[in-house]
């Protein structure tokens, strides 16, 4: 698949049903098989009733043996050949499931790598997960109606044509059959349809709670509020099973229908043909090949039923889905193949006012953290666009891979992969153990390597769960000083460490980044005072810019800035 894979455009994206049509179009030539396959499956269903048939009529009644062992090695060819194809049906309709389950995945995945950190402030951790075990799975069960369900089909319209020669009567009544199953069914398929949106909504919101307290497990611990906690998720839990039985109550009507609604169906026709063979208008064997095509009917009506119910439910797993391909990206993702300079030109931010100036490093300060991280978002191009220029280059005319190779975005709570320290370290890069080992010293993170037993081969948890804030924080900071970008944006790296750990760095990133340019987010008095330029900022806007001393003889808006931070660190 990884080979003949590609994203589903637009038109694929306009509702649930063009997605599954993509799912479908995608793996053309396997549908193609499977619903020849479902078809012979579901007809060779039908073949051993008239088999059967001409057994009794030709051999039993008629009391010819040659010909009743005749028929009975032509009833054992059709089983067997049956019950291959139904093995080579069942074969393919699971590599198409998995296929679509698998597209599915790889789409979303595709589409959340390119919305990049805008991601979490659009749709919550728990819908994500949702969509990409739960969603795309039922997605995935709906396409079975390309292969029994076509099956179920043209099944239906030979045993009609069938019945025909037979009686006109009772074909009228295996006709009629599938509108009397329409209107019983359909209610349910659309309640389910209605009440399964409303599901998923809150499933997806305890499901985000779900991950939020696991990954605060140990701060809520500490806390004690671990009680408190369980107790609020279940009762969330308690209102999901509430929204769960509306569901179950219209989908367990699907279920029984497609057991009873058959068998009154089978009830009905043999009652009727008894009746006529019993007045002679259809012979014994006719009798028996009736009752095995009706008993026949039971698969492709339930196929039929049960068909609707996956529709019904993969139309809402299918929303959700295209709900989060359609998210927007940050800016627009066609690039022009536009280059910016080396060495040279400033990073400017038209909304804010800030000039962010090349080769110093910048220590952006404002009384809100938030309007401090919304302007490196503008600068790193993690947010809409906002007419961002490098050296006179605007940011969207660059491409994606040459923009994420020269600016790199430190967020302070940036993803720890489980992974050895060499792998988190060195990311999507090559790993080279003595640039991996000198980016750990310039964060001071050297200390946590030194103290594992395995060295850069010492395995991390997922989340960084076995380290310390502090220690996180570190290894963060390691990883984008060895990405080495021209351009570094950090959102506040130090704000765990204590004041030596800190101060040493700040001394080593601006030694090893003489000549690059940094920004740092931080209200911390030993990071303005190591900074080469300040950047004041009120109310989002660039208020005033100059070195700490300068700006604390000058501004008295920093001065009690800074010291209002000063006190909270005492």
């Amino acid at each position: 698949m990884g080979e003949t894979w590609a994203p589903p455009g637009a038109r694929d994206l306009a509702g649930p049903v063009r997605f599954m049509w993509w799912l479908t179009r995608s793996q053309g030539r396997r549908v193609a098989l499977g619903t020849v396959f479902g078809v012979c499956w579901t007809v060779g269903l039908a073949v051993p009733p008239w088999v059967l048939s001409r057994a009794v009529d030709d051999g039993l009644v008629a009391s010819d043996t040659p010909a009743l062992v005749k028929w009975a090695l032509v009833l054992l060819a059709v089983s067997v050949l049956n019950a291959l194809l139904g093995i080579a049906r069942h074969r393919t309709m699971t590599k198409i499931r998995m296929d679509a389950s698998f597209r599915s995945v790889r789409a979303t995945v595709w589409h959340t790598s390119r919305l990049g950190a805008s991601l979490s402030r659009r749709m919550s951790a728990g819908e994500v997960v949702t969509v990409g075990i739960s969603d795309v799975y039922t997605v995935a069960q709906a396409l079975t109606v390309t292969g029994p369900g076509v099956g179920a089909v043209v099944a239906y319209a030979v045993i009609a044509v069938v019945l025909f020669a037979t009686s006109p009567l009772l074909a009228a009544v295996i006709l009629a059959g599938v509108p009397l199953l329409a209107l019983a069914v359909g209610p349910f398929l659309q309640r389910i349809e209605r009440t399964g949106g409303t599901y998923r909504v809150h499933q997806g919101s305890l499901t985000t709670r779900l991950v939020d307290v696991l990954a605060g497990l140990r701060v809520l611990n500490g806390l004690g509020g671990k009680t408190f906690v369980a107790e609020r998720y279940g009762e969330e839990s308690q209102r999901l099973v509430g929204h769960g039985y509306r569901v179950a109550g219209p989908a367990s009507w699907v279920g029984a229908l497609s057991t009873g609604l058959p068998a009154l169906f089978l009830a009905a026709v043999v009652w009727l043909s008894a009746r006529m063979a019993a007045t002679g208008d259809i012979t014994i064997g006719e009798l028996v090949a009736v009752y095995g095509y009706v008993a026949v009917l039971v698969v492709p009506v339930s196929f039929f039923i049960e068909g609707g119910g996956d529709i019904a439910r993969a139309r809402v797993a299918g929303r959700r889905i295209i709900d989060l391909l359609n998210l927007p990206l940050p800016h627009d993702d066609t690039r022009a193949a536009a280059s910016i300079p080396y060495g040279s030109g400033p990073l400017i931010d038209p909304v804010s006012g800030v000039v962010v100036r090349p080769g110093l490093l910048t220590a952006l300060v404002a009384a809100r953290p938030a309007e401090a991280i919304a302007v490196v978002e503008r600068l790193g191009q993690l947010s809409t666009d906002a007419g961002v220029t490098w050296s006179g280059v605007r940011l969207t005319e660059v491409t994606r891979e040459d923009l994420r190779h020269r600016l790199v975005v430190a967020d302070n709570d940036a993803e720890i992969f489980a992974g050895t320290i060499r792998d988190v370290v060195s990311g999507r890069l090559d790993p080279d153990d003595d640039k991996i080992r000198t980016a750990l010293r310039i964060a001071v993170a050297d200390d946590v390597v030194e103290a594992l037993p395995d060295g850069l081969d010492a395995p991390l948890a997922a989340g960084g769960t076995d380290l310390s804030g502090g220690q996180r924080q570190r290894i963060r900071l390691a990883r984008a000083v060895y990405a080495a970008p021209d351009v570094l944006l950090a959102v506040d790296p130090t704000s765990a460490l204590d004041a030596n750990t800190e101060s040493a760095v700040i001394d080593r990133i601006r030694a090893a980044r003489e000549d690059r340019t940094t920004l740092i987010t931080t209200s911390s008095p030993l990071v303005l005072d190591r900074a080469d330029e300040v950047i004041v900022l009120v109310d989002g806007k660039l208020s005033a810019a100059g070195t700490h001393t300068d700006l604390l003889r000058t501004d008295p808006y920093y001065r009690d800035l800074v010291s209002r931070a000063q006190d909270d660190d005492e």
